[in-house]
C-alpha cells in the first residue's frame, strides 16, 4: 500500500514539474511578459536608501526632508536628527 502511494506522489510530483516546464515554452513562446505566479504576487514598488543608516525604506511611509540633491527620506526621526546636524 505505501508502495502505491509512493509511486502516486512521485507520478504528480512528474507530472507537474512537466506541466511547468510546457506552460513557460508557451508563455515565453507568446512574447508577452511573464505574468505574476501566486496568489500573493505584489509588484516591486522604489524604495530609497536612508543616507544615515543605509535602511531601505518605503517612501511612502518614509520621514522626508528636502534637501540641495533632492527629497531624501529616513527610517526615523532619529536619523533625520543626525542628518540636519551633520548637514548645518
Amino acid at each position: 500500500m505505501a508502495r502505491v502511494v509512493l509511486i502516486s506522489i512521485l507520478f504528480f510530483l512528474i507530472a507537474r514539474a512537466f506541466w511547468r516546464i510546457v506552460d513557460n515554452i508557451i508563455e515565453a513562446a507568446s512574447g508577452q511578459p511573464p505574468r505574476a505566479r501566486g496568489a500573493g504576487a505584489v509588484p516591486a514598488a522604489k524604495m530609497a536608501r536612508d543616507p544615515v543608516c543605509g535602511t531601505f525604506v518605503l517612501p511612502d511611509h518614509a520621514l522626508s526632508m528636502a534637501d540641495a540633491r533632492g527629497r531624501v527620506y529616513f527610517c526615523s526621526e532619529a536619523c533625520r536628527d543626525k542628518f540636519r546636524a551633520k548637514s548645518a
